[in-house]
């Protein structure tokens, strides 16, 4: 299940990107097999081992092309250990919700990304994540959880910020919301019939991508889809103006301001 639009991220082959807070992997495998140059990051050492694990099964396998590169490391996002203007891409899906100081995350994704670099964001949506709050605080309130309900206007003010500039968004994943608010009406960690049920055809529409279900999602999630992806871009470094031609000293004469003219430096110095 992908949340980020690698076309929207403009992902090529060859481009280093980062999957900041990976989990288990799901957009750093996308990104392996597009032929990208991949670090995966995340602070949990089981995430870091699982998305190891299937990376290196999806380079046995021959999915990814010739050139791509992967590599998992444990990571803070508050101190990534990546130089400065160092990458081409980064992704940060489903992770800001999690952090207390998330404009210092941005800042972060900002110092690594190259200039003319492009990042993505993506978080639970507000209207979906208000009512699973309003259902359950079992959701949210653990170590961990979810500490903040982003409105785009927020996440785009906060990217801004920090220097980068957003552009594109769109919603993700509107099937997946009232599964989410079937689990926190019942109990987050209660089985029930409908939940099972609810989650079978997930599973079903995952794994066979039907018309039906695929269409169904593409008309709903403008509504109600439950995730929110924003697009931003480090602005490209100017280059430097380049100073106006001067008139030439003629010999004799004083440079501007009184300084001795390049003629009379150079007179002086034979």
């Amino acid at each position: 299940m992908l949340t980020v639009d690698y076309e929207l991220l403009d992902l090529r082959p060859g481009m280093s990107v980062l999957d900041l807070g990976c989990g288990e992997g799901r957009h750093a495998f996308e990104a392996y097999r597009r032929g990208a140059h991949v670090v995966a990051v995340d602070w949990g050492v089981t995430e870091v081992e699982t998305t190891k694990r299937w990376l290196a099964a999806i380079a046995e396998a021959g999915e990814a092309p010739e050139g791509a590169r992967f590599e998992v490391v444990r990571g803070d996002l508050l101190h990534l250990p990546f130089p400065d203007a160092s990458v081409d891409r980064v992704m940060a899906s489903e992770v800001l919700e999690h952090i207390p100081d998330d404009v210092t995350a941005m800042a972060e994704i900002f110092r690594v990304l190259k200039p003319g670099g492009r990042m993505v964001m993506t978080v639970p949506r507000y209207g979906p994540e208000r009512i699973c709050w309003a259902l359950s605080d079992e959701y949210h309130a653990n170590e961990g959880g979810h500490i903040r309900i982003y409105t785009q206007p927020v996440v785009r003010t906060r990217l801004a910020s920090v220097g980068l500039v957003p552009g594109a968004s769109h919603y993700a994943h509107a099937l997946h919301a009232p599964f989410w608010w079937l689990k926190c009406a019942v109990g987050v960690n209660r089985e029930s019939a409908l939940v099972r049920a609810y989650h079978r055809l997930l599973v079903w529409d995952l794994t066979t991508r039907p018309w039906l279900t695929r269409t169904a999602e593409r008309l709903l999630d403008p509504l109600f889809g439950k995730s929110l992806a924003v697009y931003a871009d480090k602005p490209a470094d100017k280059p430097a103006d380049k100073p106006a031609d001067k008139p030439a000293d003629e010999p004799g004469t004083a440079g501007a301001g009184g300084t001795p003219s390049e003629w009379e430096r150079t007179a002086a110095a034979r």
